[in-house]
């Protein structure tokens, strides 16, 4: 306990990406969360790790994993966020597996059923809607296959505002109705999955659904905000962190 008290305190002040990058300052971080569970409206058991800021009720930010799972580094996003001011809930939608391979990523992300990855979106947008930490004004914010989930969840539980980082947004204008808070997306241009043919598509039926979208591209590869990966854009990733702090003070503050 000790030890990690003595490397959070030396973390103290670092910039996120600096964290992120550390095994042992994003392990000391991600332990500063708890978990809570809870039964979804389907039924099902499930878990999450909590951030909590220094003074409640907050505004919430629910945030989705990338392929690999609720790992550290997403944990310490919601330090980090909690640290910002927000209740922050980072939540699971695999069955507990955190990948190390891409192999292992892939399963992983394959394995999930969208109807059940739905059913625990909505029930931990409704908890914490109740919850008595929050102001009730959330956003969702998720990363690769988290970043389209993120979209997903404002579609199937409408919610203050949505960050999307290179997630798939293939959506048209009705699938799009139920939105009731503004979208921002981050997005690569040497991306070969979120690509601008996608993006430009999902401007469109954003615009036909008359939802409010802010849209940036950055010259990098996908997965340019994650330290722990080779297509890490330090700049870039600095500057679209700096946009979502903006974004989500401007929607939920």
């Amino acid at each position: 306990m000790y030890a990690r008290r003595t490397v959070l305190k030396g973390a103290a002040g670092l910039p996120l990406a600096a964290i992120l990058a550390d095994p042992m300052l994003a392990r000391a971080a991600a332990a500063a969360t708890r978990t809570v569970a809870i039964t979804t409206e389907g039924g099902r058991d499930v878990k999450a790790a909590l951030a909590l800021p220094a003074r409640t009720p907050a505004p919430a930010v629910l945030l989705v994993h990338e392929w690999w799972g609720l790992n550290d580094q997403i944990k310490s996003v919601a330090v980090e966020l909690a640290r910002q001011g927000y209740v922050a809930l980072a939540i699971v939608l695999y069955d507990g597996t955190v990948a190390t391979t891409p192999g292992g990523a892939q399963a992983a992300m394959s394995a999930v059923k969208p109807a059940e990855a739905t059913d625990t979106l909505k029930s931990w947008i409704q908890w914490l809607k109740k919850n008595d930490r929050t102001t009730a004004r959330i956003a969702t914010i998720g990363w690769c296959f988290g970043g389209g989930w993120s979209l997903n969840a404002a579609l199937a539980a409408p919610v203050q505002a949505t960050v999307v980082y290179y997630g798939n947004v293939a959506r048209s204008a009705a699938q799009l109705a139920p939105l009731a808070g503004p979208v921002l997306g981050h997005f690569a241009t040497r991306d070969g999955w979120i690509n601008k043919p996608m993006v430009a598509g999902f401007a469109a039926a954003m615009k036909q659904a008359g939802k409010s979208l802010e849209a940036y591209w950055y010259e990098a590869d996908h997965a340019f905000a994650n330290p722990t990966q080779a297509r890490y854009d330090e700049a870039d990733a600095k500057l679209a962190w700096a946009r979502t702090l903006k974004f989500l003070k401007a929607n939920l503050d």
